[in-house]
C-alpha cells in the first residue's frame, strides 16, 4: 500500500498557534504566500486588518510578504443603510471644500469690515457714513476688502532698505562734502549679518493693520491745527513714515558699523600661557645674569 503523505500542520503567522492548539478555530489562506505564512486565523486576520486600516474599512490591505491584495467581502446592506452610507461619504468629500468656503468668508468680511472702520477713522465718523451710505454697494464690497490688501503689499516695500543700500554704497564719496563720513572699515561684512533681517509675516501684517491708527493719532499730534480729519491723518501718516525710516535707518547703518568693527581675541589661557613662558623666561635670564656678576 502507498504511504498517505499527511497534509502539513497549520500555523499562524499572527499568534504563532498552531491546528492541534485550537481546533475549533476558523482558518484561511488569504493570499498566494506558502508553507509557514499561508494559513492564518480568521480573528487574528481581522484584528490585523482592523490595525492597518486604522478606521477605514473601504481600505485595501495587502499581505506583507507576498504583496496580495485581500478580498474583503461585507454582507449585503439594505436601502436605508447604502443610502445613509452614501449620504456619509458625501459630506466627508464636501466637508473640506465647505471649511474651505467658511475661512474665506471669514477672512473676506473681516477684511470689508476692517476697510469700512479704517474709512470712518480716516475720515471722521460721521462722514465716513455718510460717504459709504452714498456709494454704490457693489463698489464697497470690492474696495473696502482691498484697503488691508494694500496696507499689507506697502508694508512690503522696503524703501529703507534701498536708502541703507545707497548710503553704505556712496558713503566714501561724502568723505569729499562732509569730513569724518565715509572712513574705510575693516571688512565689509556678509549679507544678512546686520541682526538678521528678514521679512517677518506676523510683524508686517500687525504693522500694517495698525498703521491708520498710528496716522490718525501722529496726525492729531503734530498737525492739530489742520481741519480736515482726511488732510491730518495723511500728514500723520507721512510724518510717521519718514521718521521711522529715518530710526531705522539709523538703527541699520549702526548695525553695520558693529560687525565691520567686530574683532577676535586671543583665548585667555593662551595669553596667559604666554605671559607666564615670558614671565620665567626674564626671571632665568634675569638669574644668569646675577651669577655672571
Amino acid at each position: 500500500m502507498a504511504c498517505v503523505e499527511e497534509p502539513p500542520e497549520k500555523h499562524c503567522w499572527v499568534c504563532f498557534a498552531t491546528e492541534k492548539e485550537d481546533r475549533v478555530a476558523e482558518w484561511v489562506s488569504p493570499c498566494r504566500c506558502k508553507g509557514c505564512t499561508k494559513w492564518i486565523h480568521q480573528a487574528c486576520l481581522q484584528r490585523w486588518l482592523d490595525e492597518k486600516q486604522k478606521g477605514n474599512s473601504g481600505g485595501a490591505v495587502c499581505c506583507p510578504q507576498c504583496g496580495t491584495e485581500y478580498s474583503i467581502v461585507f454582507p449585503k446592506m439594505g436601502p436605508l443603510v447604502y443610502f445613509l452610507q452614501q449620504v456619509d461619504r458625501a459630506l466627508s468629500r464636501a466637508s473640506p471644500f465647505a471649511a474651505a468656503g467658511v475661512v474665506v468668508g471669514t477672512v473676506y468680511w473681516s477684511a470689508v469690515t476692517y476697510g469700512a472702520v479704517t474709512v470712518m477713522q480716516v475720515v471722521g465718523h460721521k462722514k465716513g457714513l455718510d460717504v459709504m451710505e452714498r456709494a454704490d454697494p457693489l463698489f464697497l464690497l470690492m474696495g473696502l476688502p482691498t484697503i488691508p490688501v494694500m496696507l499689507v503689499l506697502g508694508k512690503m516695500i522696503r524703501w529703507e532698505d534701498y536708502i541703507l543700500r545707497l548710503w553704505q554704497r556712496h558713503s566714501s564719496k561724502l568723505q569729499l562734502l562732509v569730513p569724518g563720513i565715509g572712513r574705510p572699515l575693516p571688512r565689509v561684512p556678509a549679507d544678512g549679518s546686520n541682526g538678521g533681517d528678514h521679512l517677518s509675516v506676523s510683524r508686517t501684517l500687525c504693522g500694517a493693520l495698525i498703521f491708520p491708527s498710528v496716522a490718525s493719532l501722529v496726525g492729531r499730534l503734530i498737525f492739530s491745527r489742520v481741519p480736515s480729519s482726511l488732510q491730518r491723518t495723511v500728514l500723520g501718516g507721512i510724518a510717521f513714515v519718514v521718521m521711522k525710516g529715518v530710526f531705522k535707518v539709523y538703527f541699520k547703518q549702526q548695525q553695520y558699523l558693529t560687525q565691520a568693527n567686530r574683532h577676535i581675541l586671543n583665548y585667555p589661557e593662551r595669553e596667559r600661557d604666554i605671559d607666564g613662558e615670558g614671565r620665567s623666561e626674564g626671571g632665568e635670564d634675569d638669574t644668569e645674569d646675577s651669577g655672571n656678576e
